[in-house]
């Protein structure tokens, strides 16, 4: 028996665009959902070596929310290649500054560190509010709370 392996072509690949409103969500789930939706793995044509994933368009990122004590207890650190430059900020601090990086450093960090994934990452769109500029792409809107992968 001859079974070929599908790969999928430049030319098979469509890409969508999809909001998500972040109200209410958990960021650990939401950022995994969103991950697999920008790597393509939600359908049938993924193909490891090329970007088949969706457009995402994330609204009301200040809204997410961490479960337990993440608030107070939660660093985000980077260091300034300085000698001690190692830099920590509370995640309520950005929270207040600019609470669209909590999801967006969330969803990067499980995308893969290559130069697909830094692609990849350029298809999220994660906005503070409920308004995005968005709208002339006809974004389809997908409900992550009760859609749970199998």
């Amino acid at each position: 028996m001859n079974v070929k392996t599908f790969v999928a072509k430049p030319k098979d690949i469509t890409q969508e665009w999809l909001h998500i409103d972040g109200t209410d969500q958990v960021v650990g789930r939401l950022a995994s959902r969103i991950a697999v939706i920008l790597m393509g793995k939600h359908k049938p044509i993924y193909t490891p070596h090329l970007d088949t994933g969706d457009f995402v368009v994330v609204t009301n990122a200040e809204k997410v929310c961490f479960t337990g004590k993440k608030w107070t207890d939660k660093l985000y650190r980077h260091h300034t290649g300085w000698v001690g430059g190692l830099k920590e900020i509370p995640a309520e601090k950005i929270r207040r500054e600019n609470p669209e990086r909590i999801l967006y450093f969330a969803v990067k960090r499980m995308l893969p560190k290559t130069k697909l994934g830094r692609q990849m990452l350029k298809k999220l769109k994660v906005y503070r509010g409920p308004e995005h500029p968005h709208a002339a792409q006809g974004p389809k809107t997908i409900d992550v709370s009760a859609t749970r992968r199998s």
